[in-house]
């Protein structure tokens, strides 16, 4: 079988491309463009195209079918020449969903904390030989790839994005994966572009319940009440179950949760991770594992990549990053950080990167979110408000938004840069949260010259 990806290098597309290489399929694929670390790693299994740019040339009848990606326009000719054919042209998520359709599938949905949780589930089941084929969004410590699809795993873990599933498929991609087992993690409002309303974007949660299977299950976050309303006023036939964070206690920055008596120490922190991780237990437990395994397996995982990722620490200074950028997930991140060590002073920086995000009329939902934080950065670029076609906004206005006396905004990422190298830090740590990079900041390397 030979499949072309229109925009190979997507993060969830590459994977994908890689994972149906691995399985035996042939796969060619096309972009305009291409960046770290999809390059390298569509190079080292001899997927990257030759050169960048679509060709209708790349679609012929040898083509059995194309995956097509959200960055693809619907006017891509590649696109159009795959329609004149009539090859059968599938999203990434309607073509997860045919190579799952036969077994369990478990989808991981929510505002936040998606992929942290999916991630604890693979890394319990990892742990525990038991074999499933999986969708992730952040690469994970022990595996290779972030999607695996074999003919014989019995269960697929999938993470399920509530944005749009293709240019020519405008519905949320995990209204596509129809789950046997569905978590909701939280409801909070993104992706304004798509939805317009807050009341639109939680009816997206209501659909994905109604799309559970007959006797199904969902789990889902009792502390959310925008989850915990639409999970108990659902009439769908399927069992239901509720969770909040366990009890804990943290000792020398090291997070203890109890079970069964017993003193467990975890490498995660944050009561918003505490509750990831028993909502994890709860999937977990509808696939056979019980908790007494759960806390053993869950004890070594040390989380997914930019999600409170530790980059570098001494004795008297930590460094993370994470993927935090809207405002919930903002006040989680900056609240979990002090409450671990609440005897340092913490810099929170975050970038205005997301279209939500640099909406000048989305800003006030900001404020107040970095409150905890003892000295709080906010930093956006102008030109990237320019590419994205936006009402340009100003440095006061961000201020305003976010309100507080500890509020910093930076437009220049050199400026930040220089400031935060010049600053003593002693017993401080820093949080630097973002969907992008701040506009070039190497966070191994200001680690690295931080700490040392």
């Amino acid at each position: 079988m030979k499949v072309h990806f229109i925009a190979i290098g997507g993060s969830a597309m590459h994977n994908l491309a890689i994972a149906l290489h691995k399985k035996g399929i042939t796969v060619t694929g096309s972009d305009d463009e291409i960046f770290e670390p999809s390059n390298s790693r569509l190079a080292k299994y001899g997927l990257l195209p030759q050169k960048n740019g679509w060709d209708k040339n790349n679609i012929n009848e040898s083509v059995e079918a194309v995956i097509l990606g959200m960055h693809a326009r619907n006017d891509n000719p590649e696109l159009l020449e795959a329609q004149r054919l009539g090859i059968k042209i599938f999203s990434y998520p309607e073509y997860l969903y045919e190579q799952s359709k036969n077994k369990t599938r478990v989808v991981i949905g929510g505002s936040h904390g998606k992929t942290t949780i999916t991630a604890m589930i693979l890394h319990v089941l990892n742990a525990l030989n038991i074999e499933c084929d999986y969708m992730v969004g952040a690469q994970l410590e022990g595996f290779d790839v972030m999607v695996k699809l074999t003919d014989n795993s019995k269960i697929m873990i999938l993470e399920g994005d509530e944005y749009l599933t293709s240019p020519i498929d405008r519905r949320p991609k995990f209204h596509l994966y129809m789950p046997n087992i569905a978590l909701i993690s939280g409801i909070a409002w993104d992706h304004i572009n798509v939805f317009p309303t807050f009341e639109n974007y939680i009816d997206q949660f209501k659909i994905f319940i109604d799309l559970i299977s007959e006797g199904g299950s969902l789990v889902y976050c009792e502390d959310d009440e925008n989850v915990k309303k639409i999970a108990l006023k659902s009439q769908k036939n399927i069992k239901k179950f509720g969770y909040t964070f366990p009890e804990h206690k943290i000792i020398e920055g090291t997070t203890i949760i109890k079970n069964d008596g017993k003193d467990i120490p975890i490498s995660v922190f944050g009561k918003h991770n505490l509750a990831n991780m028993n909502g994890a237990r709860l999937v977990c437990n509808q696939l056979g594992v019980n908790d007494a395994d759960f806390f053993e397996a869950i004890k070594s995982f040390s989380g997914a990549s930019k999600r409170l990722e530790l980059m570098k620490k001494n004795s008297k200074t930590a460094l993370y990053k994470d993927f935090a950028h809207s405002p919930s997930k903002l006040t989680a991140t900056i609240k979990a950080v002090k409450e671990q060590f609440p005897n340092s002073k913490l810099f929170a920086c975050m970038e205005l990167h997301t279209f939500s995000s640099l909406n000048k009329e989305f800003l006030a939902h900001y404020h107040g979110c970095m409150e905890a934080a003892d000295v709080a950065i906010v930093y956006f670029s102008p030109h990237t408000i320019e590419l994205k076609k936006l009402p340009p906004i100003s440095v006061e206005e961000v201020k305003n938004a976010f309100g507080g006396n500890n509020i910093k905004v930076y437009t220049n990422s050199n400026d930040l840069l220089s400031d935060l190298l010049n600053e003593n830090w002693e017993n401080k740590n820093l949080l630097m949260m973002s969907s992008g990079n701040f506009d070039g900041i190497d966070f191994k390397e200001l680690a690295n010259q931080i700490i040392n």
